[in-house]
């Protein structure tokens, strides 16, 4: 398996390619009502995207929850368009608040984000994050054939 370790964004990721496939057939995300495993077959390609932040490029933080939360996910986005992935590649993320009250506004804006798009597994953990003006941060990984 190789790994590369790139910056896009201001952010780190990493991005895992297994080896040559076995000719082993794609295999089909396994649901249940309450998570998603997405089986990995050889020849994907993993990368893991590290916390994802509410600010811009100038290092301004939008003061409204919904902005942080839109932003976050642009960000997330630059991520995986610099490992030539999209938001249907994604197969688990975890979203840390930093307060219990936007966890209904932030299922909203996430299902709106991915509808039609991705259906990843999420877990939402609320925790105090590293700079207090920030009321969201996204971490994922993705998975590309």
């Amino acid at each position: 398996m190789q790994r590369r370790d790139f910056l896009a964004g201001g952010t780190a990721a990493v991005l895992l390619v297994a080896g040559r496939a076995t000719g082993a057939a794609e295999l089909a995300p396994v649901e249940s009502e309450v998570a998603i495993a997405h089986p990995i077959n050889a020849g994907s390609r993993l990368l893991f995207i590290s916390g994802q932040v509410p600010t811009d490029a100038e290092g301004n933080t939008p003061a409204r929850f919904s902005e942080q939360c839109r932003l976050a996910w642009r960000n997330l986005e630059a991520q995986l368009a610099a490992a030539d992935m999209q938001l249907r590649h994604l197969v688990k993320v975890t979203v840390f608040l930093a307060r219990s009250g936007d966890r209904r506004r932030e299922r909203e804006l996430r299902r709106e984000r991915l509808a039609g798009v991705a259906r990843p597994s999420v877990s939402v953990v609320v925790t105090g994050i590293y700079d207090e003006a920030w009321r969201i941060e996204i971490e994922a990984i993705a998975l590309a054939g």
